[in-house]
Parts: structure tokens; sequence; C-alpha cells
């Protein structure tokens, strides 16, 4: 699998999520599995590349490559700026966000919005394209609605004008992502173009995974959602497609461990207030599926202080061992 010049080490890809693929998630992921991490979308509006927000979400440092920027807009010369400051900042791959459902961003005829344009998006990937050296590649639904299912169109115009791969999630706008995904537009798509694609959308095990590559035919699949307080689900997934036999999950002890060093790295990356409050989300994802694991988020959710948050990830995991090791015995 390669997007220009860069040979990824499998087809599976962190897909970009607002307020979640950040550096530590996107490093994490990367470690358990993940071919490429796309990062958090960044605006286009100049004016908000100097806040502290903006320049976090395109902060790389220590990542490996190909380094992923999202960016997210409606105005192709805007657009274009975005696409070349961030080359020069050391982004390898520019990702355009045509994908996003997200009412604030769609307000702003961005994200899957732009789908309703094809004159605006030809413009934008004409603009972006031609702006920067280093691929270009594009993130988008089916289409605005179901009664609006352009996404072939559009990416036979990407392909035409120089975007070197394409991630579909399989829903419209309008289903957010509610209901099942539906696949049958990405596969028409793979049929239609000769760059790579990208199937994404419930794809949430090792076995949905390789049904989803069988049916759609395509190149790689995108991984979202099931990637948080899961990002092994990568090598199982890779495992799984490997051998056709699944991995073993991993143990309350491996889980307990991956998780306090996400949640340090948040600590180092955010600071120690900022760090503990983006660390909540991650824990409630992690221990979502664990016993007691409502009681435990309401308790650690109180947490003020990175010493307090790890005193209460530890006694929490330490006591599933305990009860596992009972259970077993």
């Amino acid at each position: 699998m390669k997007i220009g010049p860069y040979q990824l080490v499998n087809n599976l890809v962190l897909a970009p999520m607002a307020g979640v693929t950040d550096r530590p998630f996107r490093q994490l992921c990367r470690r358990m599995g993940a071919g490429m991490a796309v990062s958090e979308m960044v605006s286009s509006n100049a004016v908000l590349w100097s806040n502290d927000k903006t320049l976090l979400k395109m902060n790389h440092q220590g990542e490996v490559e190909p380094i992923v920027i999202q960016i997210a807009g409606a105005e192709p010369e805007q657009l274009a700026q975005a696409a070349r400051f961030n080359e020069a900042r050391g982004a390898q791959i520019i990702d355009i966000n045509m994908g996003c459902p997200a009412k604030k961003v769609c307000n702003k005829a961005a994200g899957s919005a732009l789908m309703r344009n094809e004159i605006l998006v030809k413009q934008i990937l004409q603009a972006v394209v031609g702006a920067v050296k280093i691929p270009v590649t594009l993130k988008m639904r089916t289409g605005w609605d179901q009664e609006n299912r352009n996404a072939l169109a559009i990416a036979q115009m990407a392909q035409d004008i120089g975007i070197q791969s394409l991630a579909i999630h399989g829903r419209t706008r309008e289903c957010g992502f509610a209901g099942l995904a539906e696949y049958d537009t990405i596969r028409a798509i793979k049929r239609a173009v000769d760059i790579p694609v990208f199937a994404n959308g419930d794809i949430d095990s090792p076995e949905k995974a390789a049904q989803v590559l069988d049916y759609t035919q395509a190149d790689g699949l995108l991984i979202g959602r099931a990637a948080q307080g899961r990002p092994w689900i990568f090598r199982e997934i890779s495992h799984y497609l490997a051998t056709g036999l699944r991995r073993e999950p991993p143990t309350l002890e491996e889980i307990n461990s991956i998780l306090l060093e996400h949640i340090q790295n948040l600590y180092e990356f955010y600071g120690e207030y900022k760090g503990v409050r983006v660390a909540r989300k991650h824990i409630a994802w992690y221990s979502k599926c664990q016993p007691d694991g409502a009681n435990f988020r309401g308790r650690v959710n109180q947490a003020e202080t990175c010493e307090a948050q790890i005193g209460m990830v530890s006694e929490y995991f330490n006591q599933l061992m305990t009860m596992e090791g009972v259970e077993a015995a």
C-alpha cells in the first residue's frame, strides 16, 4: 500500500476524529498496529493557526511517517494556504475533510456540506493539489442525503485532478453515524478509479474488517470509533487478515499498562489541567465493557490531578485483576 512515495506498513489507518486523534492517541495507535494515523481536522482559517488549541493539533513531533494533516474549510484559496502552511511545518500528506457531519462544520459549508456543490469541490481540489508538492488525499461520505449520493462522481473528478487516495465513509451526511453503513457505493468507487480507496464505517472487529475488504475490494480500511478505548484493534485486525485466526485479547494487566501510558502522555502533551480532562473520555472508553465500569467512571471523573487520576485507574484495574484471579481459582 503506497500513497505517493510513502509505503505504508499495512492497509489499516486510524481515521481522523475531532477531539480524539491528537498526537498521543495517534502515536499509541501506530504502536498498536495502525499503518497510518490522520490528525484531527485543522481549520483553514489562518486567524486560528497561532492559538494554542490549533498549534497542538498541528504538533506531530516524534511521530512515525507519513505525517498526515487533515484540513477543513470551504474557501479554495484558504485551504490551499493551509496546505502550504502545514507542508512547511513538516506534513507529508494533506487530507481534505469532506466527511465531517457536525452541524458546526456543515453550517460553514465545510466538511460533508461541500458535497452539495460539486463546482466548489472541483475548485478546492484543484487549489490544494496545485498548492503543494506532497500527496493530497480526500475523505468524504457517500453523499449529502439518500437522494443525493454523488461520491462516485466526486471520486472520478478527484482522481482526474490528482488526489492520490480516497477514504469513503459508508453513510451520507444526513445519516450522521446512525443506522448501518452501506458499502455498495464504496464498491462502485473502487471499480471506477485506479487510486487507493479506503473503506470506513462500522468496522469494529477483525471479522467485519475482512468482510468489508472482501465485499468492497477496497485497498484498505479506516478505523475510527472502534479504536476508542481499543487501540489494539489494529493488531487484532492485522493478525486476522494475515492468518484467519483471532489474536488473543489483551489481558487486564496489559490494558492497565496501555491506559496508564496513554494518560501520562496526555498529561505531558496538554499539561495537568487539560490533560486530566482530556483523559476522562479515554478512561471511560477503556472501562466501558469492564465490571462496575459505570461506578468507576463516576468516581474517576471527579479526579482533578494527575496523581489522583492515576491512583484511581490503578486501583480499579488491580481490583479487576484480583477478581479475575479469584474466579480463575
